[in-house]
């Protein structure tokens, strides 16, 4: 199993081509300026709204990411704690690295005293959501936009 540790500022190597496949996959692009600033966040352990962890195999290649965000809630006293993004390289898909990503982030939640941990994905992403009817219940929420 690939060992799943918090980012740090040495780790760019070996997170930005995941990074890079996650915006990839979703036809999303983003300024260097943007990606820089978010890798400097996630590792920043003073930030405490945003973490991320990074999974890495044997030979120290990046596997896996998953980044989250603590927010205050008008629903409960403790954080809400939004899993932003979540990625698995190709080649590990169905290894368990993906579940592992999201107990690792909900460990880290909880350790921040969030009172839940959640996501959301795009509807035809069957494969994330195969796995996300495992570990969590699905909402009857909508997202909106502007």
């Amino acid at each position: 199993m690939d060992t799943i540790q918090p980012l740090e500022t040495t780790d760019w190597e070996q997170w930005r081509p995941l990074w890079q496949g996650y915006l990839d996959f979703y036809r999303a692009e983003l300024a260097e300026a943007t990606t820089e600033a978010t890798f400097a966040r996630l590792c920043d352990a003073g930030e405490d709204a945003m973490f991320g962890f990074l999974a890495i195999n044997a030979a120290g290649a990046g596997q896996g990411l998953v980044h989250c965000v603590v927010h205050a809630s008008t629903w409960s006293r403790r954080p809400s704690c939004y899993l932003e993004d979540l990625f698995v390289a190709p080649g590990t898909r169905g290894s368990g690295l993906g579940r592992a990503l999201i107990e690792r982030a909900k460990a880290a939640a909880d350790e921040r005293g969030a009172h839940h941990l959640y996501w959301h994905t795009q509807q035809y992403n069957g494969r994330a959501r195969s796995l996300y009817d495992q570990v969590a219940r699905p909402t009857s929420f909508v997202v909106y936009e502007m």
